[in-house]
């Protein structure tokens, strides 16, 4: 059997992300869609059923132009009051589909969209589940003046912040790269990060974590929630 690649896996699951929201694209509905490369995969098929929904809601800059660019509406998110569903990648997950998002430095953005949708869908491929957060550097968004500041305050919990050079986000801000963590305690550490002057946000979608997961797998795509994932006792991770 063929060992199938990374984009190949990405393929996969954003097909997959298609056939679970079908239900969802009606003629008045709205989504949200996410940022980065599985995200894109997932816009391209997203295509084929423009007619089928009324538009979208980007968490980026960059997917606003690829949904125009396929003749998808996209909406301002301040005209509009709830998303039936909001589908996003995922630089890690773990079993309480808690995740570390912002490797493409979209994350405010992201966790802005998914606070308004009823559901969270997380298509990621094999590579991103993990047992504890934090082998993927922790994204922060920093107000530009504050960012020595708040690298120190992150030092000061055991963090090695690294500044991500030559990226500003969509909102003018630059992002932190926190290495060295092992988050074993998310909502906290999200809130503790939060409540520092100076950050806008970060990474983590503990607070709100994904409703689903599907993860793309050599054997196929698994369906993960809280429930099945805290049932199996390790099976997908």
């Amino acid at each position: 059997m063929s060992v199938m690649t990374q984009d190949e896996l990405k393929q996969q699951v954003a097909k997959a992300a298609l056939d679970y929201i079908k239900p969802e694209l009606t003629s008045d509905a709205i989504i949200g869609v996410g940022t980065g490369s599985t995200a894109e995969f997932f816009i391209d098929g997203l295509a084929a059923y423009r007619d089928d929904f009324k538009g979208a809601v980007a968490s980026s800059d960059a997917t606003a132009k690829r949904l125009a660019g396929h003749g998808i509406e996209v909406f301002d998110m301040n005209d509009v009051t709830q998303l039936s569903v909001y589908v996003d990648g995922a630089d890690e997950a773990n079993k309480k589909l808690q995740l570390i998002k912002g490797g493409g430095a979209a994350l405010t953005r992201e966790k802005i969209v998914a606070s308004i949708a009823k559901t969270f869908v997380c298509i990621a491929d094999e590579s991103k589940a993990v047992e504890v957060l934090g082998a993927f550097p922790l994204p922060v968004e920093v107000i530009p003046m504050a960012r020595s500041a708040v690298a120190r305050r992150i030092r000061d919990l055991g963090g090695n912040p690294v500044y991500r050079e030559g990226v500003v986000t969509d909102n003018g801000n630059v992002i932190l790269d926190v290495h060295g963590l092992q988050i074993t305690d998310a909502k906290e550490l999200e809130r503790e990060l939060n409540n520092m002057v100076g950050v806008v946000t970060n990474g983590l979608f503990a607070a709100r974590p994904a409703d689903v997961l599907l993860l793309g797998t050599a054997s196929g795509v698994k369906t993960l929630t809280v429930i099945n994932t805290a049932a199996s006792a390790g099976e997908f991770f």
